[in-house]
């Protein structure tokens, strides 16, 4: 991706740092890593791949949750409740900074029925190489 700058009246264009360039090369093996770990229900590997004070997008209870602690506790109610399993199938570099990961989800109810089979957008963005940032879009 490059950026271009308006500065007197000149438009320059500024090329990506490697660190800019290799974003989704850089994360891809973290974030899967993460999901893995979610999937596997090892919450001690998925958060290490996670800031300690990492803010986190908590889709099925709405709202934010912030740090490991938070994170532990609302896995452990969510689990208790649903079965969800996450495949991450596409990454896209957006704004820098901050990569967005496609995820296919499929809900289950504790007795095995669908609840939900379909696509969403995981956003994150990264401090010293682990996940700063979580959030959802709706495909």
């Amino acid at each position: 991706m490059l950026v271009a700058r308006l500065t007197d009246n000149h438009l320059t264009t500024i090329k990506p740092t490697s660190k800019q360039k290799d974003m989704t090369t850089q994360f891809k093996d973290l974030i899967k890593k993460a999901y893995s770990a979610f999937n596997e229900r090892d919450i001690d590997k998925a958060l290490s791949t996670m800031q300690p004070n990492v803010q986190w997008s908590k889709a099925w209870e709405g709202g934010y949750i912030s740090g490991h602690d938070e994170i532990k506790e609302y896995w452990t109610r969510q689990w208790k409740e649903i079965n969800p399993n996450v495949e991450p199938v596409g990454f896209n570099e957006r704004q820098i900074g901050s990569l967005e990961v496609e995820v296919h989800q499929k809900v289950k109810d504790l007795q095995g029925n669908s609840m939900f089979d379909g696509t969403v957008k995981h956003i994150y963005t990264f401090e010293n190489g682990l996940i700063k940032t979580m959030d959802i879009e709706l495909v």
